[in-house]
């Protein structure tokens, strides 16, 4: 609309005619129905932004309503407007007025025109009555100023001057009458000779003072006649201000196009400020009755979210949203004090529940709570650890029947306790499970016995072995004494078969005496004395087992892996410190051996002992390439249990309860190429309460 209005305005006839009314109308209402709904949307757009959408409905029905109430009737004023202005403007610029002007003009051009004519007449017939008087009198002559005024004061003439051109173009005054300080004759003359000299009979300059004519007195001679008068001055001055009029008029005619294409601008521009002060309006109105009730949704979302401690501080007088605010008040204190009171409650029900948690934490048994379909609902820390195996892995079964079957198949089968056994990361634990039905289901607690019936195995082997070695050690040196006597008695005695003889004597004192040396061991295992801690260098005594065997198995590779430079001192038996590391290094020499016979390629022994120090332990790790673990590797620390034909399965059992005597653990492992790992950690201080055994799996060297 802007762009057809600006055409219709630039493309009209360029004779200074108007557009017609009904066009102007049409063109600037079509021009502002547009602008005033861009106004519009435009405050809809910010009322949407002031209210953040909780009550941007009512904002944008307030601005609408205030905007249309300004729209409508600022379009018609404006209308009306355009319409009166374009006919006062089509008054005065009509062919009667523009013709009424011009008459106007040309009265004064020719009122003025007749002055200047009558002026030039006199002054003619004037130069002609004076060249005759100057053929008769002198201008010498004393009379001749009065013949020269009686000339001029008839004629109304108040200025009067003979003047003569000399040779050299300048020129003389003769007579003057009248002339004033001001006045130069001479200059209007010498501006008016060629004219003259021409031919012309008479020269006139008009001016707002007076009116001035030069005429020839006689051509030839040089001599002319200058008049003046100022008598009409005023006469001059209407016929200029008319003729200033008319070239003002007439401009105004040629810009009355431009005058209406501003005015309607103006009156453009004026309604649009209109419409965006009404929409300004509405805004502020808006924001103010709406704000109280943006702020109670405010707050409300606030106390959905759970602040009820929240207050409306806004109006509270007597009118409808003052009485909202004050009801909503009211609530938000009733919530809270009730919200205070649950809160109280779940506090109590937290704390006691958390002292339940700590408790079922702190005890060693395991806990399990399930529901009537075995689900799992319930698990303290000790029950993840003997059950799981990794109690950190989140994919965790939730059924009873995949996390423990042996424990669910008691479940199934309603008993209330029973011992089982579970194998958890490679070890076989049995368990002493409890089972206490609940309301939803049922409360189950176990307990790991495996250390506690391993004791009991040692304790009651520890009796065996005292019992044995008392019945066996007796009869034994009665045995091997009789034989050595028999031998030497009735060795000579024998004529045949002395081989023989000599053979089942020998075997007898062998026999004995591997014998005795099975007692000497069960009395070690049941008599094993308490260790004397004293300071001790654990790398040297580690070198001097190391030594000790690598010239026991030459055919044997042995290596020390170790970053400790300095001396490594801790607290420890010596005596039982080297034996347990004896034993250690010769099960592993005879797992090498046990390989090597099933080998059919060439086969290299090598066995490596890691050491690492830390700020509580020593930790020795021993690593070979032999036969590795047997399938029942859990049996492997039980009295009387071993691998080879002629052990006596104490060995383990021994070294185990020296470790344990030294604060430390003993952990078996397979490498991943075949053979195995022994793992020992002694404590630096077994004597400290706070050097607790702990199980680990160490990894020394390469």
């Amino acid at each position: 609309m802007i762009g057809s209005t600006w055409a219709a305005f630039d493309g009209a006839p360029t004779d200074g005619k108007l557009l017609p009314n009904q066009q102007v109308a049409a063109l600037l209402i079509g021009t502002l129905i547009p602008a005033m709904a861009l106004l519009i949307l435009a405050g809809r757009r910010l009322a949407l932004r002031r209210a953040a959408g909780s009550t941007a409905r009512l904002h944008v029905r307030l601005v609408f309503f205030f905007s249309l109430i300004a729209a409508v009737p600022t379009l018609l004023v404006s209308a009306f407007s355009a319409w009166l202005f374009q006919s006062g403007v089509d008054f005065w610029f009509s062919d009667n007025s523009r013709g009424l002007m011009e008459n106007a003009n040309q009265l004064a051009e020719n009122y003025y025109n007749d002055n200047q004519l009558d002026l030039a007449n006199e002054t003619v017939s004037m130069a002609m009555d004076m060249r005759a008087i100057l053929q008769n009198v002198s201008v010498t002559d004393p009379n001749f100023m009065l013949v020269y005024e009686y000339q001029a004061q008839p004629r109304e003439v108040i200025e009067s001057a003979i003047l003569q051109a000399m040779p050299d173009g300048s020129i003389r005054t003769a007579v003057v009458y009248g002339i004033e300080q001001d006045s130069d004759p001479r200059s209007f003359a010498e501006g008016t000779l060629r004219q003259l000299r021409a031919g012309e009979p008479v020269a006139v300059r008009g001016s707002a003072e007076r009116i001035e004519a030069v005429a020839p007195i006689d051509r030839p001679a040089g001599i002319y006649l200058y008049t003046a008068r100022n008598a009409e001055a005023r006469g001059f001055q209407s016929w200029q201000s008319a003729r200033e009029i008319s070239i003002a008029y007439d401009s105004l005619t040629t810009r009355a196009r431009a005058l209406q294409l501003r005015f309607n601008l103006a009156l453009f521009f004026v309604s649009l400020a209109l419409v965006g002060l009404a929409v300004w309006f509405a805004l502020r109105f808006a924001d103010r009755q709406v704000e109280p009730l943006t702020e109670l949704v405010l707050a409300a979302r606030k106390v959905g979210q759970g602040n009820f401690a929240m207050r409306v501080e806004g109006r509270t007088g007597a009118d409808e949203i003052g009485m909202l605010n004050r009801a909503f008040n009211r609530m938000t204190s009733q919530l809270e004090k009730q919200t205070d009171a649950l809160l109280s409650a779940n506090t109590q029900l937290e704390e006691r529940r958390s002292f339940i948690e700590a408790v079922l934490e702190s005890v060693s048994a395991g806990v399990i709570s399930i529901d009537r379909q075995r689900n799992v609902l319930l698990m303290n820390g000790p029950a993840e650890s003997m059950l799981l195996e990794d109690p950190d892995a989140t994919d965790r079964p939730t059924k009873l029947d995949a996390l423990a079957p042996q424990i669910s198949a008691l479940v199934q089968s309603g008993l209330d306790r029973g011992v089982i056994s579970h194998s958890r990361r490679g070890d076989l634990l049995t368990l002493a499970v409890k089972i206490g039905a609940d309301a939803d289901g049922s409360v189950i607690t176990f307990e790991d016995i495996t250390r506690q019936l391993l004791d009991q195995r040692q304790a009651a082997w520890s009796d065996v072995a005292r019992r044995i070695a008392h019945e066996i050690k007796n009869p034994l040196t009665p045995i091997q004494l009789a034989t050595e006597r028999l031998k030497r008695r009735y060795r000579k005695q024998i004529d045949l078969d002395v081989e023989l003889f000599d053979e089942l004597t020998g075997t007898i004192v062998r026999q004995v005496g591997d014998l005795r040396k099975m007692v000497d061991e069960f009395s070690s295992f049941a008599r094993l004395p308490k260790p004397v801690f004293r300071p001790e260098d654990a790398i040297d005594l580690i070198r001097q087992s190391l030594f000790l065997q690598e010239v026991a198995n030459p055919e044997i590779e042995y290596f020390l892996d170790t970053d400790v430079t300095s001396e490594a001192k801790i607290d420890a038996d010596r005596h039982q410190l080297g034996q347990a590391l004896t034993n250690v290094l010769k099960n592993a020499a005879e797992a090498i051996e046990g390989r090597a016979a099933q080998e059919t390629e060439p086969y290299h022994g090598r066995i490596k002992v890691g050491v690492e120090l830390t700020e509580t332990q020593l930790v020795v790790a021993v690593e070979d390439n032999g036969v590795g673990l047997p399938k029942d590797r859990e049996r492997l620390l039980e009295p009387y249990v071993t691998t080879r034909e002629k052990g006596t399965g104490l060995g383990l059992a021994i070294v185990n309860k020296i470790v344990e005597e030294h604060g430390g653990t003993m952990v078996f492992s397979s490498l991943e190429h075949g053979g195995t790992r022994v793992t020992l950690s002694f404590a630096r201080d077994p004597t400290r309460p706070s050097n607790t055994p702990t199980s680990q799996e160490l990894e020394i060297g390469n």
